[in-house]
């Protein structure tokens, strides 16, 4: 007795009893020091927290070795054992085991209050499935633990208010959403980051500026195109979000699942989205931008080379930040241990104290100072008391606490919105302050650093707050503790100095004496609880190391995982482009670089699937983890008596450390049960993304191998076509058929058709430029009766004011404003102008080069015929003129640019089967009249030999 009350002296509670006449005193200590010390814990953990910033991130470290420790000593709370308290007439507790181990009790002594008993008698639902209790059927089967309801969450403090919520399935559910935020964030810095390498793509291009029209029209296209299936995503989400359970304040572990599985299809299908996005860019370039089809294919190469940069770093910040997550995820759960310790304080007084009057009551019984029915009647009278004050503590804790968190969540969406507004102009200042096209490399990471900035002061920001809510709870409970603790001493005095004395007629100072043992038994049987409350603490530590271990694992089996899957799917690309062959070392780099971009992509989303998944896993095993941890705090609790067992208690003691090794054992086999099973899910996941990136890479080795074919077939072409020419001109030579005069005819004709078809050319072009002309002279016109209407209506106010001077002045600047403005308008309609004009010349080069080509085959036939060639002898020549007839004929009724892609020089490069400019029109152009004038050159040779012969 003398060592539990040597050993108790440092703690501030158990001088109550010390001074009867100053109780209200002794009781500040130990809110001072309750305060004192959490405060000074969560300020060193966050202190820590913040300093991550300096190197970036760290790995998450046990909280174990900060000051919290210390306080979870010093306060007298423990964690509830998974048993219903029932407390006897006496005042003592009888805990027993879990509810389903079928063994004995262990007793313990009558009087004293036992450490384990469970706080949940208090105001314990009927609701076993919402609460942090759980039987052994509900932990070993899997059906009826994935029905379990927890407590629905969006944020911390929520956790912190509420009674009997399952901690460790909020956590992790925050958990899940943290990682869903982080996907959105990086995904959001992806397409802010592609809109800005697209940009400094399309500068690149020659004569092309910011300001350009059409600059702008493509870059708003891919913007609005990424709002579009952002905001389509985020619809998807939140319908995923409100659907099952609804509006309902609880949701199943088995819900949570399948909004995962929702989640991560959706994320997919949105991801496969914006690759299409990417794949219709060159098409549009083609299409839209008049670039030409080599230009946009370097374009997208380079536009490729860059993302795959920005998803390095974006892969980078990604795992720092999955660990920073998991870091806050375990100072979240520290915390809220804390905090349930602290809410289980006046539980554990209102029993010791009970306990004590008991033993002090029974005192008197065995004295006959007391009747046996006086001292039930005092005992039920004390338990209604004390009860109904404790339940009073946490009734008005819940409704107060739940006024703190709402005023924290509303306090944190107002930082947020500032926040988020302040960053959006910090983004706009450095774009406009940064030159991208000088080094666009540089700029990349820079940009990256000031993105990746905001989300750590975000997270902060978030982190901040809920340390914020901690704090407001922790004086919470403090001040209603001390309430409560001043009831609690209040019932005491008014039992021993003033019930006690009338009725048993003892003198005060006895009954004082007596109030002062009492108040010392209660204090020794505090002393016990805290020799228990640091073993449970040691538990809770490490447990909370084993569970940082097991994440550490599953990020090595995660790393391993990418690992094979990148190497898997690189083998594969290169194995097929190696059998294929053939293709040009620019197309094969162009299907690698586009692999490369798709596949880490796709890996990057399966790494954070992949931590949704472990996260899962460890809701799924937190039944069977409390309940292996409720085993663990009831041996450490018997072993601490375990001096005062007999045998029988001994061998009960031994079969629950049997018990333990059991469980441990069941653990740990369903721990790879579960682990295997989800492991296997996301295998078949990281299989359907596989064939998505398959049929991709198949539609770009299929363009790849369309190019290599066409450009084959049009040197084939060439080649029949000239060899053919070569052998019609030798076998009219020789031929008896041909004449002199039969030659010269059809070349005087082949020279007339040609000047016919050039002027015609010529009256075509100056009538649609006169066209045109018109065209600008009437919206000339226009333009100036607008500008002449503006002035007069200004002087016309001027002059109505009589300020003759001043609007003199106002027209002067009004003029001056006019005048500057006139520049971009004009440069506007001449640039209008000048693309209608390249419009109407390529329609017209492209009418020219077509009947150009008609011409040169009406010739080259009608020679054919003359020398008497057979078509055998021509052989794929038919198959060519086959093709030159089809946009002959589709010329007449309506001639386009885009069908000469088979006609004349092929263009080799062409993906889009339409690419031509006005430049390329032009060389064909001379190249065919080249070939016409060596043609007419053949003709005079063989008349020049036919004479000779």
């Amino acid at each position: 007795m003398a060592g539990g009350g040597a050993a108790c002296k440092s703690d501030a509670r158990l001088l109550l009893g010390r001074d009867a006449l100053r109780p209200a005193a002794e009781l500040l200590a130990p809110a001072v020091l309750l305060g004192a010390a959490l405060g000074l814990g969560i300020g060193l953990w966050l202190g820590c927290r913040a300093g991550r910033r300096s190197p970036r991130h760290q790995e998450c470290e046990a909280p174990s070795n900060s000051n919290i420790t210390a306080f979870a000593l010093k306060a007298k709370v423990i964690y509830p054992i998974n048993q219903k308290f029932r407390p006897l007439a006496d005042g003592s507790s009888n805990p027993s085991l879990h509810e389903n181990l079928k063994q004995a009790v262990l007793p313990h002594q009558p009087v004293e209050a036992s450490p384990s008993s469970s706080l949940g008698s208090l105001s314990q639902g009927e609701k076993d499935d919402c609460s942090s209790s759980s039987s052994v059927h509900s932990a070993t089967s899997d059906d009826r633990f994935l029905s379990r309801t927890f407590l629905r969450v969006n944020a911390f403090p929520e956790v912190l208010a509420c009674e009997s919520v399952d901690i460790d399935l909020c956590i992790y559910s925050l958990h899940l959403k943290d990682l869903l935020h982080l996907d959105t964030a990086l995904r959001q810095e992806k397409h802010m980051m592609f809109i800005q390498i697209f940009k400094m793509c399309l500068l690149d291009l020659p004569k092309k500026k910011s300001d350009d029209e059409l600059y702008q029209k493509i870059l708003s296209k891919q913007e609005n195109d990424l709002e579009d299936l952002e905001k389509g995503l985020q619809v998807k989400l939140s319908n995923t979000e409100m659907s099952g359970a609804g509006d309902s304040e609880y949701i199943t572990l088995a819900d949570v699942e399948k909004k995962e599985r929702e989640y991560s299809e959706q994320l997919i299908d949105n991801m496969e989205a914006f690759w299409k996005q990417m794949a219709n860019i060159q098409h549009f370039l083609v299409d839209q931008f008049k670039c030409s089809s080599s230009k946009a294919r370097q374009l997208m190469m380079t536009l490729t080379e860059r993302m795959i940069a920005a998803e390095g770093l974006l892969c980078d910040s990604q795992e720092l930040q999955a660990l920073d997550a998991l870091e806050r995820t375990m100072g979240r759960a520290h915390m809220a241990k804390v905090i349930e310790f602290l809410k289980l304080q006046v539980q554990e007084e209102t029993r010791c104290r009970l306990a004590a009057i008991s033993r002090g009551l029974e005192l008197l019984a065995g004295e006959g100072k007391l009747s046996g029915r006086q001292k039930e009647e005092l005992l039920t009278q004390q338990h209604r008391a004390f009860w109904q004050e404790a339940e009073r503590f946490s009734r008005e804790f819940v409704q107060r606490g739940k006024d703190l968190v709402k005023a924290s969540l509303a306090h944190q969406v107002e930082g947020t919105a500032k926040l988020t507004l302040a960053q959006e102009e910090e983004r706009r200042s450095f774009l406009a302050e940064a030159q991208p096209t000088a080094d666009p490399e540089k700029f990349l990471k820079a940009f990256h650093e000031v993105l990746e900035r905001q989300r750590l002061m975000r997270c902060d920001l978030e982190e901040e707050e809920n340390v914020r809510a901690t704090e407001a709870v922790v004086a919470l409970c403090q001040e209603l503790y001390c309430s409560t603790m001043d009831t609690f001493q209040k019932f005491m005095d008014a039992l021993f100095l003033q019930t006690l004395p009338g009725m048993t007629g003892l003198p005060t100072e006895e009954c004082d004496c007596l109030r002062q043992e009492v108040q010392e038994n209660a204090a020794w049987q505090l002393g016990k609880s805290d020799r228990f409350r640091r073993q449970q603490w040691k538990l809770f530590q490490e447990l909370q190391e084993q569970d940082q271990q097991v994440w550490m694992e599953e990020c090595a089996l995660s790393s391993v995982l990418q690992t094979h899957l990148r190497e898997d799917h690189e083998g594969t690309i290169r194995g097929v482009l190696g059998r294929l062959g053939g293709l040009t070392e620019e197309s094969t780099r162009c299907v690698l670089q586009g692999h490369d971009l798709l596949l880490r992509s796709a890996l990057r989303r399966l790494a954070l699937r992949g931590n949704a998944l472990a996260t899962l896993t460890q809701m799924r095993l937190s039944g069977k983890k409390r309940l292996l941890q409720e085993l663990r705090e009831q041996r450490a609790l018997e072993q601490g008596s375990s001096q005062c067992l007999d045998e029988h208690q001994w061998q009960l003691l031994r079969a629950l450390e049997t018990r333990v090794l059991e469980e441990a054992s069941r653990l740990e086999e369903e721990a790879q049960q579960t682990r295997l099973q989800l492991q296997q899910r996301l295998l078949a996941e990281a299989q359907e993304v596989g064939q998505l990136l398959q049929q991709h890479m198949e539609c770009a080795i299929g363009q790849a191998l369309l190019v290599h074919a066409r450009n084959a077939a049009t040197k084939s072409r060439d080649k029949d076509r000239d060899d053919f020419k070569r052998t019609l001109m030798e076998t009219a030579v020789e031929s008896v058929y041909v004449t002199s005069a039969g030659v010269s005819r059809l070349v005087q004709a082949y020279y007339q058709h040609i000047g016919r078809i050039m002027e015609d050319h010529e009256e075509r072009k100056l009538q649609h430029l006169k066209t045109l002309q018109g065209e600008r002279m009437e919206n000339y016109k226009l333009r100036k009766k607008q500008e002449l209407s503006n002035p007069s209506s200004g002087s016309r106010t001027a002059g109505g004011a009589h300020e003759t001077s001043q609007a003199v002045h106002q027209r002067m600047l009004s003029q001056q404003k006019r005048f500057l403005a006139q520049f971009p308008v004009h440069q506007q309609m001449r640039l209008h102008a000048q693309q209608q004009q390249a419009g109407v010349m390529d329609l017209l080069e492209a009418q020219l080069e077509t009947q150009l080509q008609e011409a040169e085959q009406n010739f080259i036939s009608e020679l054919a015929a003359l020398a008497r060639v057979p078509l055998a002898e021509s052989r794929l020549f038919p198959a060519k003129r086959g093709l030159l007839e089809k946009p002959l004929r589709t010329k007449k009724k309506k001639p386009l640019p885009r069908e000469r892609g088979d006609l004349g020089v092929p263009n080799d490069e062409d993906l889009a089967s339409g690419d031509h400019t006005s430049g390329s029109l032009s060389s064909k152009r001379l190249s065919q009249q080249e070939s016409e004038a060596g043609d007419s050159e053949n003709s005079k040779k063989m008349l020049k030999r036919r004479s000779n012969l």
